[in-house]
């Protein structure tokens, strides 16, 4: 069953709920690991994508050891699936609103557009698939898509310039 929104509220199945918050659960204690994977992905299916992070740009050191990228994709790896697993209880994306502006204007700022979004949607599923390959299912694979683009709706309506 997929979800839907009804008025701005999300459907987020109990099931799907569920999903998340078990694969969630196993993936938590590698989330440094599995955020540096994630972004690999990225940079690997994008590689132009690495020209939105200044700490990227001009960097010689290989991605894997730049002692900013870490940090950041673990960060944004947990935001990510910690809304996730929100989700149903609060019926919409958790980030802060005051976080939700800040990254809708870095996107902005950085001229992120939807084909980055999607192909962050695709790394993000396919580390989660290599991350809990034993729970991995067409259902789970919905969940983590369904929160992932509300998650991506939430920062898109706050995709301006910084007032």
């Amino acid at each position: 069953m997929s979800s839907s929104i009804e008025g701005n509220k999300v459907i987020f199945t109990e099931e799907q709920e569920a999903l998340v918050v078990k694969s969630w659960a196993v993936m938590k204690k590698n989330s440094a690991e599995l955020g540096l994977k994630f972004f690999l992905k990225i940079f690997e299916i994008a590689p132009s994508a690495k020209k939105l992070f200044s700490f990227l740009k001009d960097s010689p050191i290989p991605l894997e050891q730049n002692p900013k990228l870490k940090p950041h994709a673990m960060t944004v790896f947990v935001m990510t699936c910690e809304s996730a697993v929100q989700l149903r209880k609060a019926g919409k994306v958790t980030v802060k609103e005051a976080n939700l502006k800040r990254l809708g204007a870095t996107h902005f700022k950085y001229g992120v557009v939807d084909e980055h979004f999607e192909v962050t949607k695709f790394a993000l599923l396919e580390t989660i698939k290599e991350a809990v390959p034993e729970m991995w299912s067409p259902e789970m694979k919905n969940a983590w898509g369904e929160a992932y683009d509300q998650l991506v709706a939430a920062i898109k309506t706050e995709m301006k310039p910084s007032s």
